[in-house]
């Protein structure tokens, strides 16, 4: 299985990762465990976190959430902007251009961003200007959990020990009080997505993240 140790591996190693996430919480639920894997062996690793749509109680708890999550890491950088939620498409315009600051600011060596086929408006929106934005890059599509039912077939799994898993779980049960009335905001529905991921990729851990890669170049 391939494992992400490449990216403290010599003159290549990875320097710089971006994430992306439409709303305050995808990219706890999309790729926390991964990012928390990284941490503990990549604590060099330069971090742009960005949130894209936001209110003023949410933009607190997705502060205290990132925070934590980032915490291993000696340089991050937060952006939470406040971006009309359910909107993206018909404001699309902005959020370009958002993107096209970002890409002055920053090459990445790895972006994380949402799945490309997703059913929600605001996280396809994300995935489209992502490709369209940085065209050279290595990009992981993460995936959401939602009424829609949209899971695909990803393509590259990272395995995820149990005791990260809990702590992922912790962090996002723990700072995202506001989504806790919803059906599917529990526990019990992240933990079975990584279990499945880790089914489908022979995880010794027995969990998994999951993502899509459509271009690697080795």
């Amino acid at each position: 299985m391939y494992k992400l140790s490449f990216i403290q591996q010599g003159q290549n190693a990875i320097k710089s990762i971006l994430f992306l996430g439409a709303h305050c919480d995808d990219i706890e639920i999309g790729c926390g465990g991964t990012l928390l894997r990284l941490a503990e062996d990549n604590p060099q690793v330069s971090i742009l976190w960005v949130v894209f749509s936001s209110s003023p109680a949410r933009e607190k708890e997705a502060r205290a959430s990132a925070k934590k999550f980032l915490a291993k890491f000696s340089n991050t950088t937060i952006v939470i902007k406040n971006y009309r939620n359910g909107f993206f498409p018909y404001i699309a315009s902005e959020i370009k251009e958002y993107f096209e600051d970002i890409k002055k600011q920053l090459s990445p060596d790895i972006v994380f961003t949402h799945y490309r086929s997703d059913l929600h408006q605001d996280h396809r929106l994300v995935s489209e200007l992502t490709w369209n934005t940085f065209r050279d890059h290595l990009i992981f599509e993460y995936e959401i959990v939602k009424y829609d039912g949209d899971f695909g077939s990803p393509n590259f799994f990272v395995p995820i020990p149990a005791e990260i898993c809990e702590r992922k779980i912790n962090i996002i049960t723990d700072c995202f009080k506001s989504q806790q009335g919803k059906q599917w905001f529990d526990r019990e529905t992240f933990l079975s997505i990584l279990r499945l991921r880790g089914v489908e990729c022979a995880s010794q851990s027995r969990y998994a993240e999951a993502f899509y890669c459509r271009k690697l170049v080795v």
